[in-house]
């Protein structure tokens, strides 16, 4: 294999969720394409990586100093919704149901990896909650024991002001599985979550 082509497989191969046979068809696809074509998508991927900030209300990704959800006047303000990740942004609007704000903390309180509270942006959530006009915050982040501990974390620094609803999604056996496929923990958030037909 050319030294040039195991570059380029190999950087495509750091992607997440692209292995080296995905990596390897990628890299051949560009070269079926033109030049312009393959400048372009280079170029793309250097203005975002360049041009891309961080919404200075919410930490989601944004051209400006606001994302186009934090200057949508339209948008419940009373309401914010905490996500992990940038994408789980994108999963919750594609339901089209919540019509509130986000917070994007950038990861999970994780002691193993060295992601300790003051590294993810709890404090810009904070102050967003005490600028006034919040009922209710939403964690809407995983069921790991980090994502546990995380959203343990916002619970306390939240807890002085009771104005302040703090929920999360709620969690159980999915449409479709088995009980009794379902491990202890599951089967808790079911009964603890369950609701009236």
């Amino acid at each position: 294999m050319s030294e040039l082509l195991k570059d380029v497989v190999g950087e495509f191969a750091k992607l997440p969720g692209v292995g080296g046979r995905t990596a390897l068809r990628l890299s051949l696809h560009l070269l079926r394409r033109s030049e312009a074509e393959v400048e372009q998508f280079v170029d793309a991927v250097s203005r975002f990586r360049t041009g891309i900030r961080y919404c200075q209300k919410c930490n989601n990704l944004s051209d400006s100093d606001l994302c186009p959800i934090c200057s949508d006047v339209r948008r419940d303000r009373s309401t914010i919704c905490v996500v992990e990740h940038v994408g789980d942004v994108m999963s919750i609007e594609n339901t089209k149901t919540y019509k509130g704000l986000y917070h994007v903390l950038g990861d999970v309180i994780s002691p193993m990896r060295g992601v300790g509270p003051a590294d993810l942006k709890i404090d810009l959530l904070v102050d967003n909650v005490l600028s006034g006009g919040v009922k209710e915050v939403i964690l809407a982040i995983g069921t790991s024991m980090e994502c546990e501990t995380t959203m343990f974390y916002i619970k306390s620094r939240l807890k002085n002001h009771p104005e302040v609803k703090v929920t999360t999604l709620a969690r159980g056996i999915g449409f479709g599985d088995e009980i009794e496929y379902a491990d202890e923990y599951t089967i808790r958030h079911a009964l603890n979550n369950r609701q009236a037909l």
